[in-house]
């Protein structure tokens, strides 16, 4: 419970293993904990990753409907205070679990998610790396308030028209300032949303699924994953 929010997510990992494994939480698109996240979820648990897939919005708050979409994400982001409760109710979560190693987490998002988990990176939470998925890079705090511990890697779409490139550069530079280890893949003509299958049937014009940016971008998450957690982390 948040704030008398019924949040509810889900976890996956392999129970025939038996050590504690690092773990990853997943956090979902503005369209709610749909199955786009939790598929995603599943394949890192496949990995063998344990992972944890947070609801943002409330137990059953699932749209299609960008309107509803937006005005639930509002909801979140409109009070940081809250928005960063939840992000770090669901590390709290995962950090819990008997089967993760608590000093082994990292955090992927996707859109909103994304967002949402660079976020939690801001403010010093003890994880070893976050990726954001076509996300808004959130406003950066001051230098001097930067308390970032991860290793970050963004994954962008350089036709993404929600984003643009002036943020995208003042985002990279404030990344500079505070030295802080990052990395930004952007794919040429690729559009918002181009992990989602289900991006094309949302009527938007900038919403547009990629097959090859998804395939690109899922192959440099695991490479940086191995990265930040050891390559060995999962054996």
């Amino acid at each position: 419970m948040d704030e008398g929010v019924q949040l509810q997510g889900v976890m996956y990992w392999n129970d025939s293993v038996k050590v504690k494994r690092p773990g990853v939480l997943v956090y979902h698109e503005w369209w709610g904990l749909n199955e786009q996240a939790q598929r995603r979820a599943r394949m890192l648990a496949e990995e063998g990753y344990v992972t944890f897939a947070p609801d943002m919005y409330g137990k059953g708050k699932v749209t299609n409907n960008t309107d509803q979409a937006n005005e639930w994400m509002q909801g979140v982001v409109s009070d940081s205070g809250r928005w960063l409760q939840r992000t770090i109710a669901a590390l709290d979560q995962l950090k819990g679990f008997s089967q993760v190693d608590p000093m082994r987490i990292a955090a992927i998002g996707y859109g909103f998610g994304g967002s949402s988990a660079l976020q939690m990176a801001f403010t010093g939470e003890d994880l070893k790396g976050v990726v954001s998925f076509h996300g808004s890079p959130p406003a950066v705090p001051e230098v001097t308030d930067l308390k970032v511990k991860s290793s970050l890697l963004l994954l962008q779409g350089r036709a993404d028209t929600f984003i643009s490139p002036e943020v995208v550069a003042n985002f990279q530079a404030r990344l500079e300032d505070a030295d802080i280890k990052w990395e930004m893949d952007a794919y040429g003509g690729v559009r918002h949303g181009f992990t989602n299958p289900d991006a094309d049937q949302y009527g938007i014009e900038n919403l547009k699924y990629d097959p090859l940016a998804d395939q690109r971008s899922w192959a440099r998450t695991q490479a940086f994953l191995n990265e930040v957690f050891g390559e060995k982390a999962k054996q």
